[in-house]
């Protein structure tokens, strides 16, 4: 049951999460004008980004703990307020090292964004939070596909391209703003699995019987440990498609630029479809912790049928099926991280995003000597490896999770849970 007061907290946290998809492709997209700017080169941006990274991964655990205890929205408005910072700094600043300071904010501010939000989405909707947190996705893929468009208007109006900057930025202190004088959900809500409240004495005893004879408890270094590592692969599989699905395209298939290029639009609609229909079924059919193993399966076989099939018909069905599957994996591994753990929502978000930030520090480097020492297919092999891993590792969480929440539990008193 979503609860319908949560409603306008909620936008506010999608809108960050569109101008979030702008944010997160800003530099690269401006790659040109921000050599010249900064007067550096394309390594130079690179490390930019890098930078972001190593301010994501050193503030995810803290800023993690440090929700639990003060709350979610001071640290969902300030990671508002960095990200303007950031945007509004970057094409004004006087200097390159300059610019590298304003990105190790951005990557604090996106830590932030996420140690606060994931959990207040989760706590806003308990009955709904996979649906809740798998639109995020979606949000993140509308934000990174409108940016272009404004970026090509800009240039063809021959408008400064720091405007591109200034108006998300303005958006994002705008939104702050409105959040800082919203009411967030209470961090104490429980589980749905968590029984709550006054029952019959008859009722009270069988929760208690099942409790004692079917359910095991949480275990954080088996099934914690396992979805941490999801929080690794999943992410792994994002990184190597989007950066080297054209390089295969061109290499191993024989396409041409433009259309290696078309194969990253058709794996961004495949991305939006199942952000759809993961609302969809998570709803009343499927749970989350059946996707995280489910997802997995079925890009395995698009990924084999990738290096199996060198045509091109077959590689935009791939890069179609591929942006499906992999898409909401993340954020449904946090759902289900939450379900496991619920009182420590946001030390778990910043454990599952750390593993996150650590796959998007190694794996450039490590695809990058594949690439320099072999051809674009070891770096697929290595995707299919790490497909395999995640199935491993979400089977295994599944096990657990039909220990830790069996389906005698269903038998519990329906309880409508509302924030006191």
């Amino acid at each position: 049951m979503m609860k319908r007061s949560s409603f306008p907290v909620a936008t506010g946290l999608y809108v960050n999460y569109l101008l979030f998809g702008m944010f997160n492709i800003m530099l690269a997209s401006h790659m040109s004008f921000l050599t010249e700017h900064l007067h550096t080169d394309q390594a130079g941006i690179s490390l930019l980004v890098s930078a972001m990274g190593f301010g994501r991964l050193f503030t995810l655990y803290i800023s993690g703990v440090l929700s639990d205890r003060y709350g979610r929205k001071p640290f969902i408005v300030v990671a508002g307020l960095l990200m303007a910072v950031f945007l509004v700094g970057i094409p004004l600043s006087p200097s390159f090292e300059m610019a590298i300071v304003l990105a190790v904010l951005a990557g604090v501010a996106n830590s932030f964004l996420d140690s606060g939000t994931y959990p207040a989405l989760i706590e806003a909707f308990p009955q709904s939070s996979g649906s809740a947190t798998v639109l995020v996705r979606g949000f993140i893929s509308i934000g990174a596909a409108f940016l272009p468009l404004m970026i090509i208007f800009f240039m063809n109006h021959d408008i400064f391209y720091g405007f591109s900057f200034f108006l998300p930025a303005l958006i994002f202190a705008l939104n702050a703003i409105y959040l800082f004088r919203m009411k967030f959900p209470d961090m104490r809500v429980q589980s749905p699995k968590e029984p709550v409240g006054d029952t019959s004495v008859s009722s009270v005893e069988q929760a208690g019987k099942l409790e004692a004879n079917d359910r095991s408890k949480p275990r954080f270094w088996q099934e914690g440990l396992c979805l941490i590592l999801l929080g690794f692969t999943g992410p792994t599989l994002l990184y190597i498609v989007q950066l080297w699905l054209p390089t295969f395209g061109q290499q191993f298939i024989g396409m041409t630029e433009s259309e290696s290029l078309r194969l990253l639009v058709y794996y961004n609609v495949g991305s939006l479809i199942s952000v759809f229909v993961l609302v969809i079924v998570l709803r009343k059919w499927v749970k989350p912790v059946h996707i995280i193993l489910i997802y997995p399966c079925i890009s395995l076989l698009a990924f084999g049928a990738l290096l199996l099939f060198k045509s091109g018909a077959a590689a935009i069905i791939c890069a179609s099926v591929i942006g499906f599957s992999i898409s909401g994996v993340l954020q449904l591994t946090l759902t289900v991280m939450s379900e496991f753990f619920s009182q420590r929502k946001g030390q778990i978000t910043g454990f599952v995003y750390t593993a996150t930030s650590l796959s998007y520090t190694i794996i450039p480097v490590f695809t990058g000597f594949l690439l320099k020492h072999s051809q674009i297919s070891s770096v697929f092999m290595l995707a299919i490896i790490v497909n395999v891993l995640g199935i491993v590792l979400a089977m295994f969480v599944n096990f657990r999770y039909s220990l830790v929440f069996p389906a005698s539990r269903k038998l519990s008193p329906k309880i409508v849970l509302e924030p006191k």
